[in-house]
């Protein structure tokens, strides 16, 4: 890994078409993203067998679905999606979303 320090406001990209994952960190065993929502955009609902998410909300509020639970979280609140278990995130509006996303470890598609 050549890069151990990161700027994350440097990292904030935003796309029309569909949200946006930009990489910070990556190892063999996990990864570590900021993911950035427009208003309106989302995350389909999927899951990981074998691998645990994190999602940490550094800016606006987002709709999280993990298993059959939703729930609204904004800045400072944090997320888990356990291996196995379908989630999902979308940005209700009117602000942008930005998350903080961890996994391990890290899937192997």
């Amino acid at each position: 890994m050549a890069n151990k320090f990161r700027k994350v406001s440097e990292s904030l990209q935003f796309t029309k078409e569909k949200m946006k994952k930009n990489g910070l960190f990556e190892t063999d065993r996990m990864f570590c993203d900021i993911y950035c929502f427009e208003p309106g955009q989302s995350q389909p609902v999927h899951s990981h067998e074998g691998s645990d998410k994190i999602y940490f909300v550094l800016q606006g509020k987002g709709l999280f679905q993990i298993g059959d639970e939703e729930r609204h979280l904004e800045r400072d609140e944090i997320a888990l999606a356990p291996s196995g278990k379908r989630h999902g995130v979308s940005n209700p509006g009117p602000d942008r979303l930005v998350l903080l996303v961890f996994m391990a470890p890290k899937p192997s598609h």
